[in-house]
């Protein structure tokens, strides 16, 4: 099995468990669950929740302690993308080969889908708490709370800076939070809740710092020379909204430079886990070279 297919086989697990999560009764508010629905289960890699799995079997082996974090973190990811394609921010009109939320059920269902899946993912750590509550699960809770907030903050500075020029360092600012903010806390969560060494964590922090900056940057290169058809979304929109990425503050070919260097940081951090540390050292590789 190739590594792409290992990501689809966790990916559908993960969307198993997401299917538990959700309402298709009859009830008032039934468009807005079905709001919520269309974009929490339109596919995506789950590569968040996978990663808090992964960092969780480093060190631990029960799933059932950390599996309602990796989904309020899908959730809360998905509430990012609901937002993030609204006519106010970028005005998308596809996300993964379909109509944008807002495109399928008006800007004000989108929003409040968007709401919705922000405060369930909230929800689902509380029910998980008032079953055993423990100083790391509090501890991993203000973790996904300071993401939560991070994440807020570099979107509101990404969509300030479009048109107006922009220094390395908020460049750099924007995506620690806007992007990577998710995926150091994924990593975090499941070390922390596994009862990580701190020497672990801090390593673990650095690995996944480096994969988030990677990840936009990725993203950012895809969003120029991407195939539409295996984006699912037009190509060019960055240029057009004049929006600061990697690409545009730096040219493509260094942009490409900059994210192989950084693959190859994080990837030496995990190569110290030996055999353990395999498939966090394949997901690196396959972020820098992913092609949706």
């Amino acid at each position: 099995m190739d590594f792409s297919e290992e990501i689809k086989k966790r990916a559908k697990k993960i969307e198993k468990e997401l299917e538990t999560y959700i309402n298709t009764e009859e009830v008032p508010e039934k468009k807005l669950n079905e709001a919520v629905i269309y974009s929490l289960m339109s596919g995506g890699k789950r590569i968040r929740p996978i990663l808090m799995l992964e960092a969780f079997k480093l060190f631990a082996k029960r799933k059932e302690e950390i599996m309602p974090y990796a989904v309020a973190m899908e959730m809360l990811h998905n509430f990012s993308l609901i937002h993030d394609d609204l006519p106010g921010i970028d005005n998308d009109d596809f996300r993964h080969g379909k109509p944008t939320n807002h495109k399928m059920f008006g800007e004000s269902t989108a929003i409040l889908a968007g709401d919705s899946l922000f405060n369930k993912s909230y929800l689902v750590i509380a029910q998980s708490l008032i079953k055993e509550t423990n100083k790391n699960k509090v501890e991993a809770f203000y973790e996904f709370s300071k993401a939560a907030d991070r994440m807020i903050v570099g979107e509101y500075v990404d969509t300030d800076f479009e048109g107006k020029p922009i220094s390395a360092e908020y460049l750099e600012y924007i995506h620690k939070n806007k992007t990577a903010a998710l995926i150091v806390a994924s990593i975090r969560i499941g070390a922390i809740i596994a009862g990580a060494p701190v020497q672990d964590l801090e390593k673990l922090t650095k690995y996944a710092e480096k994969i988030g900056i990677a990840f936009q940057i990725r993203d950012d290169i895809l969003s120029e020379i991407g195939d539409e058809k295996i984006l699912g979304k037009p190509v060019g929109n960055d240029v057009k909204r004049k929006k600061s990425t990697y690409v545009t503050k730096y040219g493509l070919e260094t942009a490409k430079n900059i994210l192989h260097t950084t693959t190859k940081e994080a990837v030496e951090i995990v190569e110290t886990y030996g055999e353990k540390g395999k498939f966090l050292k394949e997901l690196a590789i396959f972020i820098e070279n992913r092609e949706k």
